[in-house]
């Protein structure tokens, strides 16, 4: 790594520290040509697929809006706020497993609903409402019925 101070080309690391879990490494290295000492932190650049919308325009994987969902689903829900970070965390780490170069955003908000589903029935209805928008009162009796496992206002 060259030397931000005078550009020298080698540098010595005189400490490592691993953070975030072992995501992210800081060293201390110090400088052979002027001996001035500097921190990295090197993070891995995670591949993140890019996101298919439904009228068909790509954009960035973004996990913040992933997580504005999740929380408009569970407003005013006993949902502690880390409970839905994990939801989005876990949504990415099956995206970067499968090493897909893009996924639709309907799949994205499939595999929110499959963590979701074990966590609140409420946030979940109405995750599944924006994602699989509903349009008649019957689509939104199905899956309630699908999520319950059984019959509810047969007739409705």
């Amino acid at each position: 790594m060259r030397c931000p101070f005078c550009g020298y080309a080698d540098t010595e690391v005189l400490e490592t520290r691993h953070f975030s879990g072992g995501a992210q490494i800081r060293r201390k290295r110090r400088c052979k040509q002027c001996g001035r000492t500097f921190l990295t932190l090197e993070t891995a650049a995670l591949m993140l697929p890019r996101v298919i919308k439904r009228d068909g325009t790509r954009e960035e994987f973004d996990d913040q809006k992933i997580l504005r969902g999740l929380q408009r689903a569970a407003a005013k829900r006993p949902i502690p706020e880390d409970t839905l970070e994990e939801i989005v965390e876990k949504v990415k780490q099956r995206f970067l497993q499968e090493g897909l170069r893009e996924v639709s955003s309907e799949r994205i908000g499939e595999e929110v609903l499959r963590h979701l589903k074990d966590v609140d029935f409420v946030a979940y209805i109405r995750f599944a409402s924006v994602y699989r928008k509903f349009e008649t009162l019957h689509e939104f009796l199905e899956e309630l019925r699908n999520l319950l496992g059984r019959d509810i206002c047969r007739d409705a």
